[in-house]
């Protein structure tokens, strides 16, 4: 069973949303019904399930003509002038009783790593990570020698969520369960305040699938993360 008894999975079904609406609130640019992080903070963007007209013009204003926008929304059908760049078919897992637990190598990262973390991001690809997109939540890394060598971090905050991300490893240190050992103090954290961790990853990266799996993550939904362009 799940380790959160009372805090709704509906909260997951559009994560962007209800973050935005919720606890990570101060982040948010809103127009009309579209909504979406500040730009030096995470791409994301969010409309209503099912988005009218309306809502993909609201979008079209909040972000600008020519933006590229990441939308999470659960239904999506972009408006025919509106070009995809690419879709991501994605799996987001829950807690299902993860042995979560701190990781004595672990060290709080903050704004002075960002640097080290976004260079860390870029030969890895774990997924976006920004400027900004430390202040989302805490970020925990490992350094030999002094360089930052693995991390993994907290992004969406749906209402009684923390979503795990940003899990990497410097390809000359993979092999050695420090991504597995990050995961699990984050999740550590994240419990900590009474809430549960989540994560997303590619649909295609099986081999992450099978660890979080085997560290007691369960399948929760496939959600397909559709990045399109502002006309």
């Amino acid at each position: 069973m799940i380790v959160c008894m009372t805090d709704s999975l509906v909260a997951l079904d559009n994560p962007v949303l209800t973050s935005l609406t919720g606890p990570h609130a101060r982040f948010a640019e809103r127009h009309g019904q579209a909504v979406r992080y500040l730009a030096d903070v995470a791409p994301f963007v969010a409309l209503a399930d099912e988005p009218d007209a309306g809502a993909w013009r609201d979008l079209a204003e909040l972000a600008g003509s020519g933006t590229q926008v990441t939308v999470t929304a659960g239904t999506v059908m972009q408006p025919a002038d509106w070009p995809v760049e690419f879709e991501i078919p994605g799996v987001q897992l829950v807690d299902n009783g993860i042995a979560a637990a701190p990781f004595d190598e672990a060290v709080l990262l903050g704004p002075a790593d960002v640097p080290e973390m976004i260079d860390l991001v870029e030969r890895t690809r774990p997924g976006p990570f920004l400027t900004r997109t430390i202040e989302l939540g805490t970020y925990l890394g490992v350094r030999r020698e002094g360089a930052l060598v693995a991390m993994a971090g907290e992004r969406m905050r749906p209402p009684g969520w923390t979503e795990i991300s940003a899990v990497c490893t410097d390809p000359a240190f993979q092999g050695q369960g420090l991504a597995t050992r990050l995961v699990l103090a984050v999740a550590a954290g994240i419990r900590a305040r009474g809430e549960v961790p989540f994560l997303h990853t590619a649909a295609e990266n099986t081999g992450a699938i099978r660890l979080y799996e085997s560290l007691g993550f369960v399948v929760h939904r496939k959600p397909v993360f559709l990045v399109t362009r502002v006309p």
